[in-house]
């Protein structure tokens, strides 16, 4: 009766295992990318991936160029979102995939229910390309018993995400490939992270990590004005001044400019005059503060009464909502360029941010069509795009400290002469500032070998950038020249 009982035990675990394995679904296809057709492979489910005793089934959708003979040639990139709690569709279905939601040139949907077509942007041609959904995102569920939270940290979502690359890697053959980590926002965080851990965990060193809307320093630009410091409005404000200029709201001196001229203007004063004044406080004479709360002003698009009474001190909800105000319109955190009726809520945590409610609009139902259709995967589970339960749960502090991660990208480029990092910026991200991300790798203290292995590029977008179909574009050429 015992051993009936273990070997009835055993045929369940194979079976368990079988099933687990059977749940992916394998499609072919092919896609016009860059002026030639490619045919790949998709495969899509999920694989149970255990941390230190707790478990959970990550969702993934991996794409793999047929034809390779030699893996070890094709490089693979692992690509995730952020929020932290969002799911990877949008860098999926808006950036590298080969298939993209249809969208204008500035991000908005050419009809509803949103439709896909190929992304001929898509960098299938010179890497395979693995989206990952953290765990309580997507369909990546925590396993019967193991409580979701473990791995709603930073340390137990790089943990999480490092273990499934491990999985991956080793179930497809993929050790010796040139290996990428690709974030956005807080993925930025995630992606650094996950380097770390894979190379000192598991022996497994990154070629580079890319890093789109990069914030590596949790601290430094808050979403609410009580966590401000004062080097938040410092970083901050060429953003506000790019997002004026985009409007039309500055004197002619500067709309005239260019903007990169225009925001080599606004850099030097942010990190001069600006900050000097900021850092003085009550020290400050009315003089002084007057000339300030001037060239604020006229950098901004704001009244100089305007900026007198909030201090010099122009935080992200005053800005979107006060720019624009005597249209009645508030302007985007996500993407400035973007505006909307002005409602309740806070734009920081994006109830009332018009930019979220555009993409949500453009991406909002697609991961299901999709991969319910052409890629022929089916559960009963939702597609959570945006999970409430991780962003609400998440802890940012490691070791009680504010997550910075300066320390960790020196010894990560230090250690590794090989690995490239890659940080892509908006000019209109007023989530992830670009002098915020500047700022950052100022205060990495790299030799000049590595620092050769550090790359900005800009793009006249805003947090997700392939919104804007020309950044998009521009985003392809510049991924042509980073892989190769």
């Amino acid at each position: 009766m015992l051993l009936a009982l273990c070997v009835m035990m055993e045929l369940a675990g194979a079976l368990a295992q079988a099933s687990a394995e059977e749940a992916l679904s394998v499609t072919h296809h092919t896609a016009e990318i860059a002026g030639q057709t490619l045919s790949y492979t998709a495969t899509a489910g999920r694989l149970p991936v255990e941390v230190d005793g707790n478990k959970c089934d990550m969702f993934f959708t991996a794409y793999t160029l047929d034809g390779v003979e030699d893996l070890a040639e094709r490089p693979v990139t692992f690509a995730f979102n952020g929020g932290p709690g969002s799911a990877s569709l949008y860098v999926h279905l808006g950036m590298m995939g080969p298939r993209r939601v249809d969208v204008n040139d500035e991000g908005m949907p050419n009809a509803l229910p949103t439709q896909l077509v190929d992304n001929p942007c898509s960098i299938l041609d010179m890497t395979d390309l693995v989206f990952i959904d953290p765990v309580g995102t997507g369909y990546s569920r925590a396993a019967e018993g193991t409580d979701p939270s473990v791995f709603w940290n930073y340390d137990g979502d790089v943990a999480s995400v490092s273990a499934f690359i491990r999985l991956y890697a080793s179930r497809n053959g993929r050790w010796g490939s040139p290996k990428y980590v690709a974030g956005e926002s807080y993925g930025t965080i995630r992606a650094v992270g996950v380097a770390d851990y894979l190379a000192q965990n598991y022996t497994m060193p990154v070629n580079g990590v890319m890093l789109i809307s990069s914030c590596n320093n949790a601290g430094i630009v808050p979403e609410k004005k009580s966590d401000a410091v004062e080097l938040t409005y410092t970083l901050c404000l060429p953003t506000y001044a790019a997002i004026a200029w985009y409007h039309g709201l500055l004197d002619e001196k500067y709309q005239s400019m260019t903007l990169e001229d225009y925001l080599a203007e606004v850099r030097e004063f942010a990190g001069g005059d600006y900050q000097a004044a900021l850092f003085k406080g009550v020290r400050l004479t009315d003089a002084e503060k007057d000339d300030i709360a001037g060239r604020v002003a006229a950098y901004t698009g704001f009244g100089k009464e305007e900026v007198l009474r909030l201090n010099l001190r122009i935080f992200t909800d005053d800005f979107c909502t006060g720019l624009l105000s005597d249209r009645k319109l508030s302007v985007g955190r996500i993407d400035g360029r973007m505006t909307g009726p002005v409602t309740q809520g806070s734009i920081g945590d994006g109830d009332a941010d018009p930019s979220m409610g555009i993409i949500d609009t453009a991406f909002g139902n697609t991961a299901n069509s999709y991969l319910g259709g052409e890629l022929d995967y089916h559960t009963d589970l939702i597609y959570d795009c945006s999970g409430e339960a991780p962003y609400r749960a998440w802890k940012y502090n490691v070791d009680n400290r504010t997550l910075d991660q300066k320390e960790i990208i020196y010894n990560l480029m230090s250690r590794n002469r090989f690995l490239k990092i890659w940080v892509l910026c908006g000019y209109y991200d007023l989530a992830t500032p670009f002098f915020a991300a500047e700022w950052v790798y100022d205060h990495v203290f790299l030799n000049p070998e590595s620092r050769e292995n550090l790359r900005f590029t800009y793009y006249p977008s805003g947090h997700m950038l392939y919104m804007h179909h020309p950044s998009l574009e521009q985003f392809r050429k510049d991924a042509e020249e980073w892989y190769k």
